[in-house]
């Protein structure tokens, strides 16, 4: 998993859940780091982004347009869940227009991630 995510507790919190789940996770503290640990990284090294919306230097709107716009598709295609504070329809609509594949909402209860997970993996294949 790669998690983009600035803020260092809750990258900690979500390390901690998602590795009680047995998923390996490396972390980019912001979009700009994501994408370019996405452009390092063979495709394949990453089953899904968990992308934090509200980031500094690129938010987590422009990163995945960023990944979308990738000449590998593999890496362009990759399943990305917002996540982010905020919870309403329009959230949702926006990351979903943005070219993410599913959006779930802080503070993360992890029963809910990773049943979004499995279906956003099931759906990708």
């Amino acid at each position: 998993v790669l998690l983009a995510e600035d803020n260092a507790l809750n990258r900690e919190i979500a390390i901690e859940l998602l590795n009680d789940r047995g998923m390996e996770v490396e972390c980019a503290a912001d979009g700009s780091i994501a994408v370019e640990m996405m452009e390092q990284k063979p495709a394949g090294t990453y089953d899904f982004i968990l992308m934090d919306i509200q980031m500094p230097l690129m938010d987590g709107y422009k990163a995945t347009q960023k990944i979308r716009e990738m000449e590998d598709k593999a890496k362009a295609g990759i399943p990305i869940i917002a996540m982010t504070a905020n919870a309403f329809a329009e959230d949702k609509q926006k990351a979903m227009r943005a070219g993410m594949n599913a959006h779930v909402s802080k503070p993360v209860k992890i029963d809910e991630l990773c049943s979004l997970v499995a279906d956003v993996l099931s759906k990708n294949k």
